[in-house]
């Protein structure tokens, strides 16, 4: 703990600072090969440090002789982004916070080639006029949906707000009482319809909504029936909800659109650990006029928010001045055709989302394996340190498949040599960073998550962590 004098009066303050160094002097001090954009703002960010340290009553002598130091520290923190690659050891594999679901590295490829340059973003090549950015992913979409036209905005709220906004703006929207959910980022539904405009008729109960409770509320205002997906939990017990076919149905019966935010989005059907999600194509097959899903989750793609159904809706939300605040870039439209181009071609098993979901318990048992052998050769086998591989599970993560959790391999990092928060800590300054778990005094490296170009990097980022840790 640093000591602290009285605090100097304000006679003898000015002398007190008069030992730290010029800025020109500190940065001249940091590595010459770093833009001296990065020197110069360390610098004087680390003295502007030292000078509050002082004026708190630390010894001068102390703070001075940890200028340098902090100023180093600070030159490594700015000279390199703020957003950048990390190595996800979480075994969560959409990992909202680290960017959902990675994309192929075939389809990051070609984004880079696209942004690099310029594009056919809205250019028709063939008929040498202005196109439409929509074309890029709307035949796509159609394709493998089933759609009668497709488009994509920025992210799934949006795609929500958008339909809300152009359809129901003024009028009545019939939703489920056990459906009003809240997601990642404080988005809840009823909020959201009532940014957009739309009146929300909440009916049924939190556990159970029947058909009937849908065609009681409806009346002249009745601008749509919206279902929503419990992406990020699951009812169980007593409880009984309407299927699509007949909501889709009773709209038809009564000349009202049935739209549905199907969060994930799964383009095949899927059955994991015994929860069964939908595919877009069988909603649609079943009736609903519009659904919208994101792009970066359960299709593995780039955060988007995708709207497909019936083509006199999505012209209606094509010609809403909001869509062209909320449409997307040229890589995101990019990565999304070029990630739907890969189901379309029977290829969905490149995509990294894929490949983890897929990975059997004996592979991920044997890549660990493998990892703790790297690990124990690299860092060596230091006294108070346990290296062990054992079974877990983890969650699919993004608001997916709620209450599904994996069976997965993780290597086991414990003792008391390298408290667990220390080491989790000391992950995470790595360059790259690496993102673990940490469990019952223990830090976690899953490797389900772990992408096979980042295992060295991994063996040598833990090899560090460990090395730091025990130094003290």
């Amino acid at each position: 703990m640093a000591h602290r004098s009285e605090r100097p009066s304000t006679t003898d303050a000015g002398a007190r600072f008069r030992g730290l160094p010029a800025v020109h002097a500190l940065s001249a001090s940091l590595p010459p090969e770093m833009p001296a954009v990065w020197r110069v703002e360390a610098a004087q960010a680390a003295i502007a440090r030292a000078r509050a340290r002082i004026a708190e009553g630390e010894r001068p002598e102390q703070v001075l002789a940890d200028v340098a130091t902090d100023a180093r520290r600070l030159a490594d923190r700015y000279g390199r982004p703020s957003l950048r690659p990390v190595i996800n050891a979480t075994g969560v594999v959409l990992h909202t916070n680290l960017g959902r679901a990675p994309l192929a590295e075939t389809v990051a490829a070609e984004v880079a080639a696209v942004a690099a340059g310029y594009s056919t973003l809205e250019y028709d090549v063939d008929r040498g006029v202005r196109g439409s950015r929509h074309v890029h992913v709307q035949q796509e979409l159609i394709a493998i949906t089933g759609a009668e036209a497709a488009m994509a905005v920025n992210n799934n709220a949006a795609a929500v707000f958008l339909a809300l906004y152009e359809l129901a703006r003024g009028r009545e929207v019939v939703v489920s009482r056990g459906q009003l959910v809240e997601i990642g980022g404080s988005f809840r539904i009823p909020d959201v319809m009532a940014a957009s405009g739309a009146r929300l008729v909440e009916v049924g109960t939190t556990n159970k909504t029947r058909l009937a409770d849908y065609r009681r509320a409806a009346g002249p205002e009745t601008a749509l029936f919206l279902k929503v997906h419990t992406s990020n939990f699951r009812l169980s017990g007593f409880v009984e909800s309407t299927e699509a076919a007949e909501l889709a149905a009773l709209g038809r019966e009564l000349s009202v659109p049935v739209m549905e935010d199907l969060g994930s989005g799964v383009l095949s059907p899927l059955t994991l650990e015994g929860f069964v999600e939908p595919s877009v194509g069988e909603v649609l097959k079943a009736g609903v006029d519009l659904i919208t899903f994101s792009g970066d989750k359960l299709l593995g793609g780039p955060q988007a928010g995708i709207i497909a159904g019936r083509k006199a809706l999505i012209d209606r939300l094509k010609g809403n001045p909001l869509a062209r605040a909320l449409r997307v870039d040229k890589m995101t439209l990019a990565a999304l055709e070029l990630t739907l181009r890969l189901y379309r071609e029977g290829k969905a098993d490149s995509i990294p989302l894929w490949t983890m979901l897929n990975a059997s318990p004996q592979d991920l048992k044997r890549r660990a394996d493998a990892l703790a052998r790297r690990i124990r050769r690299q860092a060596g086998t230091p006294s108070g340190v346990r290296i062990s591989v054992r079974a877990s599970r983890a969650p699919v993560g993004g608001g997916s498949l709620p209450g599904v959790e994996m069976p997965t391999a993780v290597v086991r990092i414990e003792g008391p040599a390298v408290p667990a928060q220390r080491l989790e800590a000391s992950l995470r300054r790595q360059t790259p960073p690496v993102v673990a778990r940490v469990e019952e005094g223990a830090v976690l490296l899953d490797v389900r998550t772990v992408l096979l170009r980042d295992e060295a990097p991994l063996t040598r980022a833990v090899a560090r962590a460990l090395a730091d840790v025990l130094s003290g």
